[in-house]
């Protein structure tokens, strides 16, 4: 056929995690190689696999409601993709990586995680921000809204970040969470800047930021009008299909 469309077949020769393109995951599953993914990520796939709902132990449940996972094992090719945002895929470093569940798409089923919390410096209960503490050797894919940005951190160089924006870090770093107002009007945003909590990032490492301050909503429908971009808008019968 004759157009561009056609254009975009399937990457060959690729390792196992590899970008399909900049928005879309390319997973080789094997006997030896489980995949764990976010639940309805997955768009297509080739061969004999298996797809299955992923055990959560009750430490991991708590504060992961934006990570639910699905093991996709057997022998084939898997394509994953989340609301057309951008794919990365990385090596977790030897000493762990901090990432915000919510921006995990998939990774390799031999890596450890468990749920951490960063904590408000004021020490007012519900304020913490809970994360995933990756560790182990193995591959994971992030998604970000747009390109993002990695920013270095050094002792003599720390780094702040809206705690809406960050995607992951070093975890070697030490972490706080605070405002910027006093703790008397800590609920209150700034003035009228429209911001909010910050994470401050001290020691040695990165942090990588998205050029967006939200994460789209899983159950976003476009034409829904502002519920429906918000998830909230949802038939009362028919099926709605999404990631």
């Amino acid at each position: 056929m004759q157009s561009p469309l056609f254009a975009h077949t399937e990457v060959q020769d690729a390792p196992p995690f590899a970008l399909q393109n900049d928005k879309m995951l390319r997973v080789a599953v094997s006997g030896r190689r489980d995949v764990l993914a976010r639940k309805g990520s997955m768009i297509a796939y080739q061969g004999q696999v298996q797809f299955d709902g992923e055990y959560q132990p009750r430490g991991r449940r708590r504060g992961a409601d934006h990570l639910e996972l699905m093991r996709c094992s057997g022998e084939g090719t898997v394509f994953f993709a989340n609301l057309a945002q951008d794919v990365h895929v990385l090596e977790v470093p030897r000493d762990g990586l901090t990432v915000d569940s919510g921006y995990v798409l998939a990774l390799d089923s031999g890596l450890h995680w468990e749920v951490i919390s960063v904590d408000s410096q004021y020490g007012i209960s519900g304020t913490g921000k809970y994360n995933l503490l990756i560790t182990g050797q193995g591959q994971l894919a992030l998604m970000t809204s747009g390109k993002p940005l990695m920013m270095p951190v050094t002792p003599e160089r720390y780094v702040s970040v809206d705690s809406d924006a960050v995607v992951a870090w070093s975890t070697g770093l030490t972490v706080q969470m605070q405002a910027q107002t006093s703790s008397s009007g800590v609920w209150r945003r700034r003035g009228n800047t429209g911001e909010g909590w910050e994470l401050n990032f001290m020691g040695h490492g990165f942090v990588l930021v998205q050029p967006s301050e939200l994460l789209p909503p899983q159950n976003a429908r476009l034409g829904g009008g502002v519920r429906g971009q918000f998830g909230m808008d949802r038939p009362t019968g028919g099926n709605v299909f999404t990631n």
